[in-house]
């Protein structure tokens, strides 16, 4: 996902100061990328390493205790500095070839990767090389499979895990043991066919099926560990699959809810956060279970500006969490500090993580504060009142965050208090119910209190408007007797069946905004009445005009008016059953959720049976022959829809041109 950065900056020689030159992006509730507050200032840029420009640095590492080192493919060294950019010491000159990848143990021993020299080279804390590993000789490795390692990282037990170019079977692994024992792959990317491959597949000749392109698994970009041992990578062009949070049997734990096609490399932070940064400058922040926190960076546009990169190689984070970005076009490191707000949400993360969630409160209320609109600060600070047992305020912020697993659990421990709570009473509403229905039945048997009503409701029935309205019901239970009503005996009427599709269209209105939570599809607040009816509206007719129109050229028998009042009536279940589905939907919970689907699927079963049967009686067709016009009606809506598209897109284009015409004749007048 690459988003667009917009504003301005000042940049400067070897260190420099800017203020923001991007904006910062979120997934809301919804999963829609919104803008919040500045997560990350650009605060430097380091150009040299003491005397030493970068020439083409390709992987950096930022250790704990305050360290930053430089693989510099170019000058065929590593570059060891402070945070703040000052000389170190220089690692691997005249030992390596070409260092591509480097990893750094807690005891200081440094791991490259050496592309063009087909090896791995271990140095000790003071530079003095200590170890070599080459190709691996197992025949599980692969003997035509060449050894070219270019990103690495070392487990606690000295295990390397190995992304090597070209190779598609995975990141290699390498024990230290007996100067190098290859133990397998591991976290092998999958690839997946489509149907039309299989298809192909299936009709192709050999020939054919040697031109096709073979479909070998993405390489990983580039890996991280965290302290737990969990692997991280990052493919390009593996869509949700893009970054992977790998446990010990190389099974993903993670699929981020936003992600870029272009990564360059991954990290993990303090919190168990994760840091992904794109090849175009783009820096992903994702919680420990892929939720995306933060979106940031960008793309320079030739104006070197400090926060913007041109290509990025590598991202590392110090303890403090500030952000080191390697620009491998720029040849610089980019330091970026968080602000305040996510100093605060990391310190709610860190605490929430721990189990202390009363304590993860008050940084969250003051995140908040700043933005009260930032779903995740929500959506922790439900999960917090759920470990307090306090789910009414739970509920609050679930729905402010659209947390609808989190709504669910609270809703339930809601719902059953209130069971609790209301049990005895509703259960004597419905006894005092029941017997005051008892009492009026028989109050009515012996002196007839209600034969002035009954009287005027009987005339009410007698009306002809309402006499049809109630044949609809009839028509839902016996379509058959039903078509034969609307046809031969006047048992319906434009008014009947209008007022009906009025009905269906008030009921999906408030279907779409009076549903529960849990199942709500829109935006709370935003409302589109005329577009809803209209939807319902223009669906309607156009069925009914298309299917008249094949009914006519295939010998049926029906009117328009029979055919339009017998599919208004064919409508009336979603009458009966819509209130049910919304009512239902206000008092479940996600396990209970079958509900409103199995009654949603009954109703629309039930549609369209009486609709199949309303064309074959209307129309005096055979099943065969009702088949075919339901086809061939299909067939016929989707022409209508597409011609009407052109049509639109012609009076949009000619509209504009007149336009345009117009304006230049106003310009041409005033001049």
């Amino acid at each position: 996902m690459l988003l667009l950065i917009i504003t301005c900056i000042v940049t400067g020689s070897e260190i420099s100061y800017a203020s923001t030159p991007y904006k910062t992006y979120t997934i809301d509730g919804y999963g829609y990328v919104t803008e919040t507050q500045s997560a990350y200032m650009p605060d430097a840029s380091i150009t040299k390493v003491g005397e030493d420009a970068l020439l083409s640095p390709s992987d950096m590492v930022v250790t704990e205790d305050g360290f930053i080192y430089i693989a510099d493919t170019g000058s065929k060294k590593v570059l060891v500095s402070d945070l703040e950019g000052n000389y170190i010491r220089t690692i691997g000159e005249g030992e390596l070839t070409a260092p591509t990848g480097i990893y750094v143990t807690k005891d200081k021993t440094l791991y490259v990767a050496d592309k063009d020299g087909k090896k791995v080279v271990v140095f000790d804390e003071e530079g003095n090389k200590i170890q070599e590993y080459g190709k691996p000789d197992h025949p599980l490795y692969g003997e035509s499979m060449d050894f070219k390692p270019q990103k690495l990282v070392v487990n606690k037990s000295g295990n390397m895990y190995i992304i090597c170019e070209g190779n598609t079977n995975g990141i290699v692994q390498i024990a230290p043991t007996n100067g190098g024992t290859f133990i397998g792959y591991f976290g092998t990317n999958y690839t997946s066919v489509s149907l039309l491959e299989v298809f192909q597949r299936a009709i192709f000749t050999d020939e054919q099926k040697a031109k096709m392109l073979s479909k070998l698994p993405s390489t990983p970009t580039n890996l991280s560990i965290d302290e737990s041992g969990l692997i991280y990578t990052v493919t390009q062009g593996d869509y949700q699959y893009t970054l992977k949070k790998l446990n010990i049997a190389g099974s993903n734990l993670i699929v981020p809810d936003a992600y870029d096609e272009l990564p360059a490399s991954v990290t993990t932070g303090a919190y168990d956060n994760i840091y992904v940064a794109s090849q175009d400058g783009y820096i992903y922040e994702y919680n420990s279970d892929g939720e995306l926190l933060f979106v940031f960076g960008g793309r320079d546009d030739g104006r070197g500006r400090i926060g913007l990169c041109d290509k990025v190689a590598a991202i590392g984070v110090d303890n403090e969490s500030n952000l080191y970005l390697l620009d491998a076009e720029k040849k610089q490191v980019q330091i970026f500090k968080p602000t305040e707000f996510t100093n605060l949400l990391h310190e709610s993360l860190f605490l929430y993580e721990k189990g202390r969630y009363t304590e993860s409160k008050e940084p969250l209320t003051q995140v908040l504060e700043m933005n009260s609109l930032f779903d995740y600060a929500n959506k922790a600070m439900c999960r917090a009142y759920l470990q307090e047992e306090n789910y009414g305020e739970a509920l609050k912020y679930a729905r402010l965050a659209k947390d609808f697993d989190g709504y669910s659990d609270a809703f339930w421990e809601v719902r059953n208090q209130w069971i609790r709570d209301n049990l005895i009473l509703s259960m004597g509403v419905l006894i005092l119910v029941f017997a005051c229905v008892q009492v009026l039945k028989r109050l009515q048997k012996k002196k007839g209190i209600f034969n002035p009503l009954q009287k005027k409701v009987r005339g009410f029935y007698d009306r002809l408007l309402v006499k049809q309205m109630v044949y609809s019901r009839y028509f839902m239970k016996h379509p058959v007797d039903g078509c034969y009503g609307v046809k031969r005996e006047q048992k319906a009427s434009y008014l009947c069946a209008n007022l009906i599709l009025l009905g269906v269209i008030i009921l999906s209105i408030i279907g779409k905004y009076g549903c529960g939570f849990l199942l709500k599809t829109v935006r709370d607040g935003q409302y589109d009445l005329i577009g809803d009816a209209g939807t319902v509206i223009v669906i309607f007719l156009m069925l009914i005009a298309c299917n008249y129109l094949m009914c006519t050229i295939n010998e049926g028998e029906g009117t328009f008016k029979q055919l339009y009042c017998a599919y208004a009536y064919a409508l009336t279940p979603y009458i009966f059953i819509k209130p049910i589905v919304i009512l239902l939907s206000n008092v479940i919970t996600y396990s209970e959720v079958f509900l409103v689907q199995l009654t949603n699927y009954i109703m629309i079963s039930w549609i369209a049976v009486l609709l199949f049967i309303a064309l074959k009686e209307i129309n005096d067709y055979t099943i065969r022959s009702t088949i075919k016009i339901l086809l061939l009606t299909i067939f016929t809506v989707l022409i209508a829809a597409l011609l009407i598209f052109i049509i639109y897109i012609l009076f949009t284009q000619v509209l504009e041109f007149v336009v345009t015409i117009a304006g230049e004749v106003v310009y041409r007048l005033e001049t």
